[in-house]
């Protein structure tokens, strides 16, 4: 009997494209399987520097991306009430002959009455670049309520911060630990550094009031009290000085311990503005060849840092017994962890054999570092404390000689760079012209402050203001409230790329959809246009005026760049790009070319040639073309005539080079540059041959923090440029130079809402959009609220029961389930797989819109008022970053609410129509 041949393999392609995935923000290098020119399957690319062929569900179901129903498939112009969701279609050139009536007449008149803020986009060197020729002040992107408080803590203190910035040295940690660490961000890469560690048996602690993903996974969990991780820092690092227990040469060398304070809380100086130090007796230069400072040295009067911070330290109020009960950690588990890191990094510690080269001149034999490490995402950050607790945990590391060493924290390049190695903030409008600089960056002191003459804000969500003054990523989530209150000033045209506004990227999302459609006495909207740009059905398009529909990531141009957040690793600086490695099927545009266009149209410099005519096609064109200085280009690889990395001319041919190469380029460190960065002459003068520096810029890491002393001594009454009277008290406890902990805002509201509430992103999801996702919506299609045994058993909650969770701003009714690894005063959830009814191209009756919620209905983007007339922003007051995580409630149980077969979370809003392509 002749048996049947069977295809056992059939091939799933015809061809195969490299790109990059943008599932998340690892930006994974993916192979995209077409089969007759459509996406049939989605793998790992293995040769890629990210994921070396790891993929996740997220970047497996991107094939679900680019079919979704939920797509925009043409320009759309609002023809009835905002809110209501009634488009028209319209054409390209209509679109954008409209959106430049609006804009163009303000470009000559008042530039900063358009605000362009963007989300999670990574072409923020383009936008900011296209804000700041346009001329407006008000430009920033999603950090402002996402990681500013741990990337501007990092780059304050040591040169760089966790996330992108750097990695743990996975080949020779022997501790690692996480500090509120979820699994959206940076997901492979840990997985991949995860099973390394525990593969040769180092150990890993988690420290998170909820344990899931790799707080499951962890040797250790420590369940902490939300808002006091500092707290436990802090006092982690008493218990290290208190046994003598930090690497006293790496202060001595490396960091500004050892630099002298003066009177005034600066350093003493010499005559080339360099803090001094006392060597053998002498106060001399702090980079002076062949020195060793001395730690313990008075001058004149003169202490040290490092007096400073051991007097602080020292103090009992930061003893184990001291803070136990308010961390939710007994003090005997807080002194086993900290004899626990000081046995790793003191008893067992890493030496190279390699030869290396320091600041000073002084050679070196062997490169020595501590086998401990440390991540550290949201969970610390997303607090009014987040700021000073970031910067307590990179004060630990340093204590520790774990940053830049082996088997500590290393920086990936652009990195180390340090904040005087990067632009101020600028805020000067000249109607016509573009800004006098840079939007974003990291002030000194008051003098780069972003203030009117009157001293009133310069910006609408008051960046860079003496409420928040360290603000480095701006503050989104307070422009449509400002806006809507004309405080400080009314702005006419709201501009917003792949911001979900109206859903889940905002506080208190039922009063901003009022913002967003609330009238003045004359009519018209407070807000009077608004133009959005998404790939997406999103909850924010019925908000809009004008839709300008983007593509998905597979179908179009980006470039992930050195100017702006690249994809290096500690012993590499990369880069990598997107290609439409299949064409959009819709009338749609990659934003980036659209926002070219409309530079072109508007006449911005830097977008028109000398004659007035575009100077780029497209943003492919700008991709290859664009050079920020002479040499220097979005793209480091293949350039000049294809032979020249890091510098050199523009190169046609450059993004072919990069598809051959699996969309991606690498420049390695030098074996002698790979430790010891900010000090290594190797790793200098390696980064400036790439173009990464124009000069070398050694620097020391920063236990005393003169740029906060200088606004402490503002609100001190130092100085030119003071503060109000009101922000006095709150900057002198806020701008501390050396790092401290204060109590969240939110506990002020802890008698009458005693329970902590937080939510956290799945390891299935990372943009909102991910849940519309018909792979990953099986994964996560709804979310109930997660309560501790003792909230659950004192409510008498059963399997399918549902609870009134009250905050000091609302009030939702929502599922429940029982969760026993939970802090015992915390409530949590999924963050954004809530959905409106109607948004996403998702069913009305989808378990997203009914079994699905958001806690940011319960949070306000404001401060409960002080009596003072003040509007106070819900925010770390250093940063501005928003702080989802000091919400406060009350949970009791209640009945399910109606219809009594299918009860549905509360609030719900009216259904939104289909803005897509159909339902799913």
């Amino acid at each position: 009997m002749t048996q049947p041949q069977l295809d056992l393999s059939p091939a799933v392609s015809d061809e195969i494209r490299q790109t990059t995935c943008y599932m998340c923000a690892c930006r994974c290098g993916i192979n995209v399987h077409l089969k007759s020119g459509r996406v049939s399957y989605i793998e790992g690319n293995r040769a890629h520097p990210v994921n070396k062929g790891v993929l996740c569900a997220k970047g497996a179901s991107g094939i679900r991306q680019i079919t979704a129903p939920s797509r925009l498939s043409q320009p759309l112009r609002r023809v009835g009430p905002r809110g209501s969701g009634a488009f028209e279609p319209i054409s390209w050139d209509e679109a954008l002959a409209l959106a430049v009536a609006w804009m163009a007449p303000l470009r000559e008149t008042a530039p900063e009455k358009v605000a362009f803020f963007t989300g999670r986009d990574q072409s923020q060197s383009l936008t900011s670049f296209w804000a700041q020729n346009f001329g407006t002040p008000n430009y920033a992107a999603h950090g402002g309520f996402c990681s500013v408080n741990m990337a501007a803590a990092g780059i304050y203190t040591i040169g760089g911060a966790f996330w992108e910035f750097g990695q743990p040295d996975w080949e020779h940690t022997r501790l690692f630990l996480m500090f509120g660490v979820a699994e959206d961000h940076d997901s492979n890469p840990i997985k991949i550094g995860l099973g390394r560690l525990k593969a040769r048996g180092a150990r890993v602690i988690g420290i998170n009031p909820v344990r899931s993903g790799y707080n499951a996974v962890a040797d250790d969990w420590l369940g902490i009290t939300p808002g006091t991780d500092g707290l436990l820092i802090l006092s982690l690092i008493h218990c290290l000085l208190e046994a003598g227990k930090v690497d006293l040469p790496y202060l001595a060398r490396f960091t500004n311990a050892p630099c002298l304070v003066g009177p005034d809380g600066l350093f003493l100086r010499d005559g080339q503005d360099k803090p001094l130090v006392i060597a053998d007796g002498r106060a001399v230069a702090f980079d002076t060849p062949g020195i060793q400072p001395d730690l313990g040295a008075t001058h004149q009067g003169a202490r040290t840092v490092f007096q400073h911070m051991a007097e602080r330290y020292l103090s009992p109020e930061y003893a184990p017994e001291a803070v136990a009960d308010r961390c939710g950690i007994p003090a005997p588990r807080i002194r086993a962890l900290a004899a626990e890191i000081a046995d790793a990094a003191f008893n067992h510690p890493v030496t190279l054999e390699q030869e290396w080269t320091d600041f000073r001149g002084d050679p070196h034999k062997t490169m020595t570092g501590r086998p401990v490490s440390f991540h550290a995402m949201r969970g610390i950050s997303a607090h009014s404390n987040g700021f000073q607790t970031a910067r307590s945990l990179h004060l630990l590391q340093i204590l520790l000689g774990a940053v830049e060493t082996p088997g500590g924290y290393r920086l990936k390049p652009p990195y180390p760079k340090p904040a005087e190695a990067h632009p101020a903030p600028h805020c000067k409008v000249t109607p016509g012209k573009p800004l006098d600089g840079p939007h974003l960056g990291y002030p000194r002191g008051p003098e780069h402050l972003c203030l009117k003459d009157d001293g009133s804000p310069a910006r609408i969500d008051k960046a860079f203001s003496w409420e928040n003054p360290l603000s480095a990523h701006g503050l989104m989530h307070m422009v449509i409230a400002n806006a809507h209150a004309g405080d400080p000033y009314r702005i006419d045209t709201l501009f917003l790329y792949m911001a979900n506004m109206a859903w889940n990227s905002s506080m208190n999302t039922a009063a901003v959809m009022e913002m967003l459609t609330d009238r003045g006495e004359d009519g018209e909207y407070r807000i009077p246009r608004i133009i959005y740009s998404d790939a997406y059905a999103s909850e924010m398009v019925a908000y809009a005026d004008l839709i300008l529909p983007d593509t998905t990531y597979l179908e179009r141009h980006d470039c992930i760049s050195l100017l702006d957040r690249p994809i290096s690793e500690p012993d590499a600086a990369g880069d990598a790009i997107r290609w439409p490695v299949v064409a959009p099927d819709r009338d749609v545009r990659g934003f980036q070319s659209v926002l070219i266009d409309l530079g072109a149209r508007l006449g911005l410099p830097g977008f028109v040639d000398a004659a007035g005519g575009p100077l780029y096609a497209d943003y492919a064109d700008y991709i290859v073309n664009h050079q920020r200085r002479p040499g220097i280009g979005p793209l480091m690889g293949w350039r000049g005539n294809g032979d020249a990395e890091g510098r050199g001319g523009p190169n046609p041919a450059q993004l072919d080079r990069y598809i051959e190469n699996g969309a991606f380029y690498q420049a390695h460190v030098p074996d002698d540059a790979r430790y010891f960065k900010p000090w290594n002459r190797a790793y200098q003068d390696w980064a400036v041959r790439t173009g990464l520096y124009d000069a070398p810029q050694p620097y020391l890491l920063s236990i005393w923090s003169e740029p906060m002393r200088r606004f402490q001594r503002a609100a001190e009454g130092q100085g030119q440029r003071q503060p109000p009277e009101h922000m006095r008290a709150r900057l002198k406890q806020a701008m501390d130079p050396l790092p401290r902990w204060y109590p969240p805002f939110g506990d002020e509201a802890a008698r009458d809402y005693p329970l902590h509430a937080l939510t956290q992103r799945p390891m299935a999801m990372y943009h909102s959009w991910g849940s519309q996702n018909a792979w990953l919506r099986q994964i996560h299609g709804h979310n109930p609220l997660y309560v501790p045994t003792a909230v659950w058993e004192a409510q008498g909650f059963a399997p399918g029961d549902w609870a009134r969770v009250t905050s000091p701003t609302g009030e939702i009714i929502v599922p429940v389930a029982h969760m026993p690894a939970l802090n015992p005063h915390t409530v949590w959830t999924w963050n954004a797989i809530g959905k409106r009814k109607g948004a996403w191209g998702l069913d009305p009756n989808a378990p997203e819109a009914t079994k699905g919620f958001l806690l940011n209905h319960l949070i306000h983007e404001l401060l409960p008022p002080k009596g003072d007339g003040q509007r106070w922003s819900n925010s770390d007051p250093v940063t501005g970053q928003a702080a989802w995580f000091d919400l406060r409630v009350r949970v009791e149980k209640c009945a399910a609410p109606p219809p009594d077969e299918a009860p549905e979370v509360l609030p719900q809003f009216p259904v939104l129509p289909d803005q897509g392509r159909g339902r799913a």
